[in-house]
């Protein structure tokens, strides 16, 4: 028999599951967001074959963005936290800079993806977790392991060889991962919920796409309207855009940045895959750049998962 206290279930039990549950949860976020995002050029591609400009895509994610991130504040019941981030000017800097930089890695991704540098935009969201892994290290006083460390020489390498094949440095990589790389920092240290501080940076973005789509309708320029595919993927750049990203300003907040960067390798795969299946050029140079790329990958997985995998007694 049990006694009544071997019944009643342990409040340590149920908090422990609890936490294991969100952990999860937090985990699925952080996948979700890069899966997402790994598969968003395919749209763009799909707009520029409509005749939509890098200028008309990006405007379109600004504007079409609001509603959703709307709707998804809603569903959360995070609107009270709006009220309190536009009373606060400091946390309102905090996302006005966050904006800023996405905007302005939108607007890369967007050309990169149109104009034949998907390569490009796969090598910076390799670079990128390179740039989590020190930004957790030295702001956040995360552990750096020498897994991370040997990583990050050979993806220095990598990014070194990508130069020579080029002529010269991968400037576009490079600010791809710059501008994301401080779109995460700045969005773990702004004083917001996630789908709040989302919000908050839509509104700020939507007018300005509004006025450029206004500008061009104006001068006939415009595709929205001017047919049901283009249309339909005009609007569809508001939930390819927030989704992903509420996934991600949510992990991002709960997860080690570290973690971050080693979810991230999903991206620059896929973006890799649809490179090579759209037929972009690769030089041997090119090649051997991704391979220390990977090499580092590699390394820093079995790092990961060696430090994650209990170690047998006796």
């Amino acid at each position: 028999m049990t006694s009544a206290s071997d019944a009643l279930p342990d409040p340590g039990s149920r908090s422990a599951s609890g936490e294991r549950s969100q952990s999860r949860y937090d985990l699925a976020s952080g996948i979700g967001c890069y899966v997402l995002w790994g598969g968003l050029s395919i749209l763009f591609m799909a707009l520029a074959a409509h005749g939509a400009g890098p200028g008309e895509i990006l405007a379109s994610r600004c504007l079409w963005s609001l509603p959703w991130a709307f709707g998804i504040l809603m569903l959360t019941r995070s609107g009270g936290e709006v009220l309190g981030i536009v009373r606060t000017p400091r946390t309102l800097a905090w996302l006005t800079a966050s904006a800023t930089l996405v905007s302005v890695n939108w607007a890369m991704f967007i050309w990169a993806s149109t104009s034949g540098h998907k390569l490009d935009a796969s090598l910076a969201y390799y670079i990128n977790p390179l740039l989590n892994m020190g930004a957790g290290a030295l702001l956040f006083r995360e552990r750096f392991s020498r897994a991370g460390a040997a990583a990050i020489v050979l993806a220095c390498i990598g990014v070194a060889l990508q130069g020579f094949a080029v002529g010269h440095p991968p400037w576009l990589a490079l600010a791809l991962a710059t501008t994301f790389w401080g779109y995460g920092v700045l969005r773990k240290q702004a004083p917001a919920g996630a789908q709040a501080g989302l919000f908050v940076e839509c509104l700020m973005l939507a007018p300005l796409g509004l006025a450029y789509l206004a500008w061009i309708g104006l001068q006939g320029r415009g595709h929205l309207g001017a047919g049901v595919p283009a249309t339909l993927l005009l609007l569809a750049t508001g939930p390819a855009t927030v989704i992903p990203l509420a996934l991600f300003a949510h992990a991002a907040r709960r997860l080690p940045l570290s973690t971050m960067g080693f979810l991230q390798f999903v991206m620059p795969t896929a973006l890799f895959g649809i490179a090579m299946a759209t037929g972009e050029p690769m030089t041997w140079l090119t090649a051997a750049s991704f391979l220390f790329i990977w090499a580092g990958v590699a390394v820093f997985s079995l790092g990961a998962w060696r430090a994650r995998t209990p170690r047998r007694q006796g």
